[in-house]
């Protein structure tokens, strides 16, 4: 940053500006000036990209005139221009926001028609989230239909699983197919990778492009799958309802499965921080399934196997907002703040105030609207929605579904629910 906004520019730094950094400034200045008068409107679209982006992304943090159409223009128009980080990575910080930013998990995916008409090109999961060009066009299709402030990187949580030397397959039907891995000398067939560049180079690609495809128009996510829910996909050799063989494993070899989870974190948290270092600007971390386990399986399976990939990723990147999920955590609160993350996302089993209660305001909070609500009339859209961003508060909150968005749910709605959110004014 060259100067304040809030502070006089002196001609002295002026005089050390080139033209093209003044420009730099001028510009968005100039086109903050023209959107105010104007409605959003196709007009840059086609001529310059950086114009273009500039233009669609602050047309799609507007609601009408009447909910504070020229702040979101103005904050979006300075932010794309490098004068400030996006407005997801700053709440992810815990850094004060103009409004609160939102975004969806699974947002890149089946609900929108745009994804639907990829996939009769490229049939297979793998072909789309493994050619690069494809997994940047689709990360991308929800930010350019809904303006998102987060980009999540369209891939898989198994995607790094090859490059452990286990191979695994997608059906569009079935979900995840692996070979079951249940024995001392499988596990110690697992790689513990050192070159995710050599092994996985579309990832790499792919954040490349989306981070300068946006700029600091939307904040670039990348994400990866905790230990215990890698282990269940490789023990139970696909998605289960109860998880009989992993539990199994946990009363009966308790040191494979530890043996197993190692060798994940291990390989998980060195995938993160290539991730990081290819411009993913937050990650998130999931660990699905742990919600189903009992308190004291979560301590000894799950919890320090979350530390280790959260632990490795501080480690090497400090400053990287990490963000972790579990489905059904409302009992889990406390374990997951814990972990030494600094967001943890809530699913819609509790709200925003319980969870202020019990895990306090030093760690920020991401969700968390039931996914089934994009289904209601837009009313209810509405009120459900602020009534979240309403007990969130206005700092340290980013707002998303409670679950991932659901494959049937109204591109309209999933429109509506981000444009709400955006357009809200906190008091």
């Amino acid at each position: 940053r060259w100067a304040g906004w809030d502070k006089p520019v002196t001609s002295r730094l002026c005089r050390r500006q080139t033209a093209a950094d003044m420009w730099k400034v001028a510009l968005p200045c100039l086109l903050v000036a023209f959107q105010s008068l104007i409605a959003p409107t196709d007009a840059f679209v086609g001529t310059s990209p950086s114009l273009a982006r500039l233009n669609t992304a602050a047309a799609g943090r507007l609601g009408d005139v009447s909910l504070g159409r020229v702040d979101r223009v103005a904050a979006t128009s300075l932010s794309a221009v490098t004068m400030e980080d996006p407005a997801l990575l700053r709440a992810a910080r815990g850094e004060k926001v103009d409004y609160t930013p939102v975004w969806m998990m699974r947002q890149a995916g089946r609900h929108m028609q745009a994804y639907r008409d990829l996939v009769k090109k490229y049939p297979t999961f793998r072909e789309r989230s493994e050619i690069a060009e494809v997994s940047t066009e689709i990360s991308l299709q929800p930010v350019k239909s809904y303006g998102v402030d987060g980009c999540v990187l369209f891939s898989d949580i198994l995607t790094p699983l090859p490059g452990m030397g286990v191979e695994f397959d997608i059906k569009e039907a079935q979900g995840p197919q692996l070979k079951p891995i249940r024995t001392k000398e499988q596990i110690d067939m697992i790689t513990i990778q050192q070159d995710w560049a050599k092994s996985m180079p579309f990832v790499k690609q792919t954040l490349g492009e989306l981070r300068a495809e946006l700029g600091n128009t939307a904040t670039v996510l990348g994400f990866v799958g905790l230990p215990y829910t890698m282990a269940t996909y490789l023990i139970e050799g696909g998605t289960s309802r109860e998880y009989l063989e992993i539990k199994k494993m946990m009363y009966t070899d308790p040191e494979i499965l530890h043996k197993m989870l190692e060798a994940l974190a291990e390989n998980i948290g060195n995938y993160a921080n290539y991730q990081i270092e290819a411009g993913a600007q937050v990650i998130q971390i999931f660990d699905s399934w742990a919600g189903h386990l009992a308190p004291d399986d979560y301590d000894m399976y799950a919890l320090p196997y979350q530390k280790m990939v959260v632990d490795a990723i501080k480690a090497k990147h400090p400053e990287t907002p990490i963000i972790i999920y579990i489905a059904k955590s409302g009992a889990l609160l406390e374990r997951m703040a814990k972990t030494g993350v600094d967001v943890v996302s809530l699913d819609w089993t509790v709200t925003i105030e319980e969870a202020r209660e019990r895990i306090g305001n030093k760690i920020g909070i991401q969700g968390n609207l039931d996914p089934a609500v994009l289904y209601a009339p837009k009313h209810i859209i509405k009120e459900r929605t602020e009534a979240i961003l309403k007990q969130a508060g206005k700092y340290g909150h980013v707002m998303n579904l409670g679950h991932g968005i659901e494959a049937t749910t109204p591109e309209e709605n999933a429109d509506y629910f981000v444009k709400t959110v955006q357009a809200y004014k906190h008091k």
